[in-house]
């Protein structure tokens, strides 16, 4: 086993488990929402202010490097005067922190000060500080001394720390940003002492604890609130992170941004010559393999959750950071993920129930779907989303990629297996999967079933899919099972989604049952599926870059009698 992989237990395949998605925990209580707010509102009090007080250090104790290489592509279009971001963009000249004609994840970034990052792979320092040093001074003159919900969120003030600490070059090169930069470190850092763990569950309060960590290690004399942040952080990864790595939100992207953070912190030790936390080497070391896991054959990630499909470069550039070698993890049980990868097909599977709203916004109905890869190429995906991704997507699409139909699986009476809402929460749906995988000499079988529409229909689905050991045929079944009462009501109809990557060919055969899809440089897929009618339609799908592109989509339809319905399809690698 290599260095940081993690146990064998954990690589293998476990036979047999089953999920429960706990009804009465979808969401944010009542009490909680308004206990959030309280907090908010609290930091306008003079109370609070008194709390921020005390003396600014004079320096830091160093800088410490940022692992992560930035966007030259971003960094440079603001040298050209503007900051672009996931399809939204201000210009710098005009840019004030407190304008709210962006979108909140866009408010978001330029909060964090994410961009020092591209700005700092786009030139040389003299070229680049002033244009760092000019919003940074707009943010001290907005935020430095008044508290406010949209800079003052805890889990923005331990980005905010990450970022300034591993750039303070770039923003304190005069002794007036100076004395700003440090007097608001300082005074963030006292508000994140008292304030960590009332931000919102999961990556957020994880984010929140790497502050306090990273000001006990930057500002001197912080070797108590070093202490009180790593028990803090070492509490919320506990409870962020499932025991595979997995975060709770179970997205793909937040996952990488885990990562990311975490390889930044590490810097923070390595400047001052420390042995890392143990629970900070324990979940890069369970995260990275996870991560991995999701990646498809052209490296990039397959799309869960309302992401897109990041590409493989910046994949690489976070794992390298992280500094974990590790092999991708087969079998995700409490992620939710499998990874079923034979000869140059690789498949990723959906085998969970959405993820609970209070962790998730965003999330997506999209339990069985699958996305499939032969070699480089992508073959079958899920449509993607716009989620970190593209802000810019026209919202009602933004909620249409959601949906069931937006992923490769079955989709009954036109309904999603779990209902998504407007406001990125999920209401009633799947609330169970069980699944049993096996692996032996005739390739690698996974049979997965969930209860997403037993309540409204009185049907569960169970979806099979084998891989053979040359990876050259996928043979799936799904099935609609009677189960629980079913309610009277007209005849109902299924469809079998499978989604086609872009530059996928695919044409017909003359019987209707089938279809030919040819990747690039010649390789032949044939697809054929006994129970239903076969049909191509239009699909699209969301790029890396967060822009959607047209494509296609193989159908499988037909009506669901009573006793259910049984639909075999194969596909098989020709070329």
């Amino acid at each position: 086993m290599s260095e940081g992989s993690p146990p064998d237990s954990f690589d293998g395949v476990v036979p047999g488990k089953r999920l429960i998605r706990v009804e009465g925990d979808k969401s944010h209580s009542l009490a909680e929402r308004f206990s959030t707010r309280f907090h908010e509102l609290a930091w306008r009090t003079p109370l609070h202010q008194l709390r921020l007080r005390g003396r600014y250090p004079l320096k830091l104790f160093g800088v410490p490097d940022d692992p992560i290489e930035g966007m030259v592509r971003a960094g440079g279009a603001m040298l050209d005067g503007e900051i672009v971001w996931c399809g939204e963009s201000v210009a710098i000249e005009t840019y004030d922190f407190r304008m709210a004609a962006i979108s909140p994840a866009f408010s978001d970034h330029l909060q964090s000060f994410a961009w020092l990052r591209d700005l700092s792979a786009a030139g040389p320092r003299q070229r680049v500080a002033p244009i760092a040093e000019r919003l940074t001074r707009r943010w001290l003159d907005a935020f430095g001394r008044q508290v406010h919900e949209a800079a003052w969120r805890p889990d923005l003030w331990g980005r905010r720390l990450l970022f300034w600490g591993s750039h303070a070059p770039l923003i304190m090169s005069s002794d007036e940003m100076r004395t700003g930069v440090l007097n608001a470190l300082a005074r963030g850092a006292r508000h994140l002492d008292r304030g960590a763990d009332k931000a919102a569950p999961g990556l957020p309060r994880v984010a929140a604890w790497i502050g306090v960590v990273a000001a006990g290690l930057l500002i001197p004399g912080g070797e108590l609130r070093q202490i009180h942040g790593e028990k803090g952080l070492e509490r919320a990864l506990k409870a962020a992170l499932h025991a595979d790595g997995g975060l709770v939100s179970r997205s793909p992207a937040e996952q990488m941004d885990l990562i990311g953070l975490l390889a930044s912190l590490r810097k923070f030790y390595e400047m001052r010559a420390q042995r890392v936390a143990p629970a900070i080497m324990d979940a890069l070391q369970r995260a990275v393999p996870a991560l991995t896991g999701l990646t498809m054959g052209d490296g990039g990630l397959s799309s869960w959750q309302g992401d897109a499909p990041l590409d493989g470069g910046r994949i690489d550039a976070v794992v390298a950071a992280a500094g974990i070698r590790a092999r991708p993890l087969r079998q995700s049980l409490d992620w939710g993920y499998q990874r079923l990868s034979m000869g140059h097909t690789r498949i990723i599977v959906d085998s969970a129930p959405p993820p609970i709203s209070r962790f998730a916004k965003g999330a997506c109905a999209s339990t069985l779907a699958i996305e499939v890869s032969d070699g480089p190429y992508r073959l079958i995906v899920n449509c993607g989303g716009g989620r970190g991704a593209n802000n810019a997507l026209n919202p009602d699409l933004a909620n249409a990629l959601r949906s069931t139909a937006a992923h490769s699986t079955l989709v009954l009476a036109d309904s999603n297996s779990t209902a998504v809402h407007p406001d990125g929460s999920l209401g009633k749906g799947v609330t169970q999967v069980e699944q049993e995988r096996y692996e032996d000499i005739h390739g690698s079988r996974i049979d997965m079933r969930h209860d997403g529409y037993v309540r409204r229909f009185g049907f569960a689905h169970r979806r099979q899919i084998i891989l053979t050991p040359d990876g050259r045929e996928i043979r799936g079944e799904d099935a609609l099972i009677p189960e629980g009462r079913r309610r009277r009501q007209q005849a109902i109809d299924y469809a079998i989604r499978f989604h086609l990557a872009p530059g996928v060919d695919i044409s017909a055969t003359a019987d209707g049952s089938g279809a030919v899809l040819r990747v690039m440089e010649g390789a032949l897929w044939r697809f054929r599926a006994i129970g239903g009618e076969v049909s191509i339609e239009d699909s699209l799908w969301i790029d890396p870059r967060g822009r959607p592109i047209p494509t296609r989509q193989l159908v499988i339809t037909g009506p669901v009698p009573d006793d259910g319905i049984e639909v075999r399809w194969v596909m098989a690698r020709t070329g």
